[in-house]
């Protein structure tokens, strides 16, 4: 079990999603490990029937505002993406010139054994922080989320960062395909 208090109910409506690293590990500070991301997501919305409103990826953790139409469900999208964007990523981390490798899979090891909730490496942690849009207003959170990199001092301005849908929402086109409202 996850602990998690924010559960979906209804897998095929609209919600805000927080995915994080665990122990809020900075593994996003790559390029890379950023693009494995990008490159998921878009996957998921090419064949699994994802839809993104907005989406941003920080240094330890990833929003999204968005739903997954039948047959998929959000349940089995979130799965199948952690597993993915986990073993890809840890593979990139024994591949790439990584300095912090023996640290970064070390503390992946552990929680792995830790919680026994994964074979060898478990980079994310258990739930998603859903949190149906039925009653919230969407633009509050797609708003929040543009805003994560300012609050951040990573850039001045939302649409300025790369690896955010608020290009998008600026009249742009992002890295990954999103839906504005």
């Amino acid at each position: 079990m996850s602990g998690d208090t924010y559960k979906i109910q209804d897998q095929f409506g609209y919600y805000f999603l927080t995915i994080t690293v665990i122990h809020w590990i900075d593994i996003f500070t790559r390029v890379d490990y950023r693009d494995v991301i990008v490159d998921s997501l878009n996957y998921c919305i090419q064949f699994k029937k994802l839809e993104i409103n907005a989406w941003v990826i920080m240094s330890n953790h990833v929003h999204l505002v968005g739903r997954v139409d039948a047959p998929v469900g959000m349940s089995a999208f979130l799965r199948d993406f952690k597993k993915f964007t986990s073993k890809r990523i840890l593979d990139l981390i024994q591949e790439i010139p990584e300095s912090r490798k023996d640290w970064l899979l070390d503390k992946f090891g552990f929680e792995a054994r830790r919680t026994r909730r994964a074979e060898n490496f478990k980079l994310w942690k258990d739930g998603n922080h859903a949190v149906s849009l039925q009653n919230i207003d969407a633009l509050s959170k797609i708003n929040y989320i543009h805003m994560n990199p300012v609050r951040a001092h990573l850039v001045a301005s939302p649409e300025h960062y790369l690896y955010s849908s608020a290009i998008d929402y600026a009249g742009g086109k992002g890295l990954v395909k999103t839906e504005v409202i």
